[in-house]
């Protein structure tokens, strides 16, 4: 039997799976101005205010995308995200508070797809979701046999974008549709620094905004899991004012 809450609320616009949205956030008011703005957008999205809705909500297959806020009553939105990235690969976007890098770099390293911090536009917000949508549509493409695609390899990584999987020497890393897209950018342009706003571009699937810190705080999830080169140096290097380049081992081509 599913259990019903008294603090769910939902805007139907339509029925398909893809424009299915779910909102978990205790501020009301904001849940209320998402949902009409989402519906405005084409969105079917239904808001729920604790953790504990929200989690259970969100292994439930019945949406295309959760829109989950860090401070929650209860159990906050990282417990949230651990609880459904035990069950379910559906895509989700934190909001965190302006500043709050820690709770960003936690929230993508337990699975989370993108990150906004508040207070936002929700204009900001439609592009994000558009763009996770474009990223989850283009991996779930088969790959025709007329277009193979080759693996990419650099030192110890090998990433194969047919199957969607980076290999580090014998271990498999685990990475997020996003971090994968920007990792293959980098590998496959090693050796030349890219633009944040390329990056963004390539990656994310939308352009950059003012006072984005997406990408470095994806770039800093990656070398967490990347970890350092066999050599001890480190494989993506900022390059000041400009941004980033993954570093091609001593004496490759």
């Amino acid at each position: 039997m599913q259990t019903r809450y008294s603090d769910n609320s939902s805007n139907k616009v339509g029925g398909a799976m893809e424009n299915r949205i779910l909102v978990v956030d205790d501020d009301r008011d904001l849940c209320s101005l998402l949902q009409e703005y989402l519906a405005d957008e084409g969105f079917d999205t239904e808001a729920v205010h604790t953790g504990v809705s929200g989690a259970e909500l969100g292994v439930q297959g019945r949406f295309a995308l959760i829109v989950l806020d860090v401070m929650l009553p209860g159990f906050n939105g990282l417990e949230v995200l651990r609880r459904i990235r035990a069950l379910s690969s559906v895509p989700v976007l934190m909001l965190t508070a302006r500043g709050e890098e820690v709770d960003r770099i936690v929230g993508l390293e337990l699975g989370a797809d993108d990150y906004l911090p508040k207070p936002f536009n929700p204009r900001e917000l439609v592009a994000r979701i558009r763009a996770i949508q474009r990223r989850q549509t283009a991996a779930q493409k088969p790959n025709l046999p007329a277009e193979p695609v080759l693996s990419v390899s650099v030192g110890d990584l090998m990433l194969d974008p047919g199957m969607r999987t980076v290999m580090q020497g014998e271990r498999q890393v685990a990475l997020t549709s996003l971090e994968f897209s920007l990792l293959e950018q980098l590998l496959t342009q090693a050796g030349r620094v890219i633009s944040r706003e390329e990056l963004c571009s390539l990656a994310l699937g939308r352009q950059l905004s003012s006072f984005d810190r997406s990408i470095d705080v994806h770039v800093s999830s990656l070398r967490r899991k990347l970890g350092l080169a066999n050599d001890g140096s480190e494989r993506i290097k900022s390059v000041r004012g400009v941004g980033y380049i993954y570093l091609r081992p001593a004496g490759s081509i």
